[in-house]
């Protein structure tokens, strides 16, 4: 994640408050000079970490902290407090139009992910149950009408183009087109540059003037830490954004970005990307974020991900074959799929509090999942119901098939029993209700495999 180097390092700084017991002024401003360049090490506007730690020590030196039972942890809430207004206090959403169809205008400099990101876009407003409508207004980057084509088949939504026509009359047009077939969302994917100009700037200027969209997007890389913010800035000041849009959230970045776009800007970080799939796309919590930056955990996030990925019945018809402990390989193929559809096993842990901090030197393949899973799809649908019958011979086929090794075939048949044994345990009277405390998970992610 973004914040790793960032969590890491107020987690040291913390923990020399948490040995100290109790606390004077000396120690709250050493710990804040700690944050502060850790702030800065993370690429935060030099400014905002000045005015950030400065806002923190005025707090947390008074009476009711450094006289408290716990000041440490006063301390930890207010840094937490902090954060979360630093990143807009509350998540803000998309402002709909009442009389549609909204438009939304997505911009950004060329490469920062706006194409993609208005198809992730489309794809969560198409699961909110609403009818958005894709428009190719990029009419100068090459096989850009292409691309939102193909991202836009992804997603499930209808692409709205003209070809090399004036974007101006493009946007127009979709407005008309989205009107007569109902769809009560238009997203302008604009063109973008290699930087800010005046040709960018005027056109964009023009649409905006044309068809007066209900919101302006900036698409910004989070990779870029400050120049992410200086565009944000020079975009704000020429085209008056409503949000932004923070990309590569998930990726190895210092995060500066997320931490100073809002206070320069004055606009909320609406979503932020969190891979690379169409999927992975998440409104912004502030409050939440600086949960995971503080190595809380961000269980909600986990939670609401948990519901719009993993598929419940699925999940049902798991827990009454755990139950009754009727689950065989197909059931655990069946299981790596969903927990796959959660992402990043790293990212999943990370939001458990308490773990985050904990996963920065652990090394995750995520490919292990599917080594398991190339095993089991070696098997024939009655060794996969019947494990019992895989001897040395069957051993030897299955590892031939999947490209590993007999070692690894034990390996998974050793695990799987185990696994059941541990189940067969938890089924008393009410073992049926334990294992529905586990929906799409089942168990198997959480002993060995």
């Amino acid at each position: 994640m973004a914040f790793e180097g960032l969590s890491q390092k107020l987690s040291s700084a913390f923990k020399k408050l948490r040995s100290k017991g109790r606390l004077n002024e000396r120690d709250v401003k050493d710990a804040m000079r700690e944050v502060r360049l850790a702030l800065l090490e993370a690429d935060v506007n030099f400014k905002i970490a000045k005015d950030f730690t400065a806002k923190v020590t005025e707090r947390a030196i008074g009476s009711d902290v450094l006289e408290s039972l716990t000041p440490a942890q006063m301390v930890i809430k207010i840094v937490n407090e902090e954060l979360t207004s630093l990143m807009g206090s509350t998540s803000s959403r998309l402002e709909l139009s009442s009389n549609p169809p909204t438009v939304i205008m997505m911009c950004g400099l060329q490469g920062s992910g706006k194409t993609t990101h208005s198809a992730k876009l489309a794809k969560m407003l198409l699961s909110q149950g609403h009818r958005p409508l894709l428009v190719a207004c990029d009419v100068y980057r090459p096989a850009a009408i292409d691309q939102l084509k193909v991202v836009g088949a992804k997603a499930g939504a209808p692409v709205f183009e003209m070809g090399k026509d004036n974007p101006v009359k493009i946007s127009q047009q979709a407005i008309k087109h989205a009107k007569d077939y109902g769809n009560d969302i238009v997203i302008l994917d604009t063109a973008g540059r290699l930087h800010i100009d005046e040709q960018l700037m005027g056109e964009l200027k023009q649409i905006k003037e044309t068809v007066k969209p209900n919101e302006i997007l900036l698409v910004v890389d989070s990779m870029t830490g400050q120049d992410a913010v200086n565009v944000a800035k020079s975009f704000n000041d020429l085209l008056d954004i409503t949000g932004v849009i923070l990309t590569k959230l998930d990726g190895d970045t210092r995060g500066g970005a997320a931490l100073s776009v809002k206070e320069v800007t004055g606009k909320p970080i609406k979503f932020c990307g969190m891979g690379e799939k169409l999927d992975d796309l998440e409104i912004f919590h502030p409050d939440r974020m600086a949960s995971r930056i503080l190595g809380m955990g961000d269980v909600l996030t986990l939670i609401e991900d948990a519901e719009n990925k993993l598929d419940a019945k699925k999940a049902e018809e798991m827990a009454d074959k755990l139950a009754k402990n009727k689950y065989d390989l197909n059931d655990l193929l069946d299981q790596f799929d969903q927990i796959k559809k959660l992402g990043p096993l790293k990212s999943v842990l990370s939001k458990l509090p308490g773990v985050g901090n904990k996963l920065d030197n652990v090394d995750f393949d995520d490919r292990q999942i599917d080594r398991l899973a190339s095993i089991i799809m070696s098997m024939t649908p009655k060794e996969r119901e019947k494990p019992d019958l895989i001897n040395a011979s069957r051993k030897k086929r299955i590892a031939a098939g999947s490209g590993s090794k007999i070692e690894d075939v034990n390996r998974l048949l050793r695990q799987f029993e185990q696994m059941k044994k541990m189940v067969k345990q938890m089924n008393g009277p009410s073992g049926k209700k334990k294992m529905r405390h586990l929906p799409g998970l089942g168990g198997p992610g959480r002993r060995g495999f």
